[in-house]
């Protein structure tokens, strides 16, 4: 058993899906989103990031669509209410730098607690923000978290094919 989940990221990804840290299935498995209740998988298929729903255990055939995946904050935890605001502080800087060093065209954060984390603001609304971070349009979306029930599996497919119509017209230089 591992505590280590890694990104799955590559230069220049279309997208970068940034959860908020590891939960505990997916640091214990070091496969992402491997929770049994977790809908990012079927989520990110069904918005048409994927061609087939990949299995958390394939995780890295998602660079093959044009994705990656990383966490804002590294610590593994059971829920993300589990974090204190100093951590989200000092994962910021390494954070900025990856965005920096790989330079995806979209980053796409899981949940406002990502964002809001290192960026600090309060007042953030849902899909694409009025800012990049090191060149990235930034998004946010719905988490994917079987906890989120604020977000029906239908609402969290919609608000993620937005992202994909954007990444999708941006790619054809509308």
């Amino acid at each position: 058993m591992t505590n280590d989940l890694p990104d799955i990221i590559a230069d220049r990804l279309d997208v970068l899906f940034c959860g908020i840290n590891p939960g505990m299935t997916a640091a214990a498995t070091g496969h992402h989103f491997a929770g049994r209740n977790n809908r990012f998988w079927r989520v990110i298929h069904r918005a048409g990031f994927t061609p087939t729903e990949i299995s958390p255990k394939d995780d890295r055939a998602i660079l093959r669509c044009g994705c990656g995946l990383t966490s804002v904050v590294k610590r593994p935890t059971a829920r993300a209410d589990q974090l204190s605001p100093e951590e989200f502080t000092l994962a910021a800087a390494e954070f900025e730098q990856k965005i920096a060093r790989y330079a995806p065209r979209f980053v796409a954060f899981l949940g406002k607690a990502a964002y809001r984390g290192i960026s600090g603001q309060r007042d953030i609304p849902w899909g694409r923000q009025p800012v990049r971070l090191h060149g990235a349009a930034v998004w946010i979306l719905p988490n994917p978290s079987g906890r989120n029930r604020a977000f029906g599996f239908d609402q969290l497919v919609d608000a993620y094919r937005q992202l994909q119509a954007s990444v999708a017209l941006e790619a054809l230089g509308t």
